[in-house]
């Protein structure tokens, strides 16, 4: 007997990276204040660190923070991957 194709849930993800978290003051001057995903919030990081140009053009890893990021990051520069844990520290879900 053959088994029937697995489906994806179309019920809304809500744990995990996708359940809401609501962002710090100093973090909602870069993303907003209302409650997002946490994959979202990150998503909005990036979007401000590209469209500000916040990327060292010699290392692209290391985002050199303005002055709304040192807010959230507590120093003047970080690598993408030490971004996440500064960030978490801005969220409460």
């Amino acid at each position: 007997m053959a088994k029937a194709p697995a489906t994806k849930s179309s019920a809304p993800r809500t744990g995990g990276i996708h359940a809401p978290v609501t962002p710090s003051a100093e973090l909602g001057a870069v993303v907003g204040t209302k409650a997002l995903p946490r994959s979202e919030v990150i998503s909005k990081v990036w979007d401000y660190i590209k469209s500000h140009k916040l990327q060292n053009p010699e290392n692209k890893r290391e985002i050199l923070a303005d002055d709304k990021l040192k807010k959230v990051f507590g120093k003047d520069k970080v690598t993408m991957f030490e971004m996440n844990k500064y960030i978490a520290a801005h969220v409460k879900a």
